[in-house]
């Protein structure tokens, strides 16, 4: 039924849940799976060496924890019995790195976390989820906590 799942992780529990459930779905069905982290390449604004210094600082942390959190996830599908391919996408809003790797793997499924947040919370925070239902034209299943 589903050939390829995308499940976007940022290290949390909630997005451990998503994996779990796509680790599931992938067995069943036998699919592909790809895990995103999105990383905001150019979150600073500024000129000269501090704005460098500062950039270098904030990838090489970025990158860090992108890989800590898709290496969990590479590994709670393993434990499950179920090989994944891992990415580190990039987009100044993590849904737009999210369908870039859509775009770039071909997925037909999405698997995600929501923390649920409303009210107050919502509107501050935003919600990844809902931008990603937004823009995406394929089926997301929605694994909340």
């Amino acid at each position: 039924m589903f050939k390829h799942i995308l499940v976007p992780v940022d290290g949390s529990e909630t997005s451990m849940l998503a994996v779990s459930k796509a680790a599931a779905l992938a067995k069943t069905f036998g699919s592909a799976v790809t895990a995103v982290y999105v990383v905001d390449p150019y979150p600073f604004t500024g000129v000269g060496a501090d704005f460098a210094y500062g950039q270098a600082q904030y990838i090489n942390a970025a990158t860090a924890e992108a890989n800590s959190a898709l290496d969990a996830a590479k590994k709670a599908m393993a434990d499950a019995g179920v090989q994944a391919t891992t990415v580190v996408g990039e987009g100044h809003a993590v849904h737009d790195g999210i369908l870039r790797a859509l775009e770039s793997t071909g997925a037909d499924l999405i698997v995600m976390g929501s923390h649920g947040r409303r009210g107050l919370e919502k509107l501050v925070l935003g919600s990844v989820t809902q931008r990603v239902l937004g823009v995406v034209h394929i089926p997301v299943l929605v694994v909340r906590t």
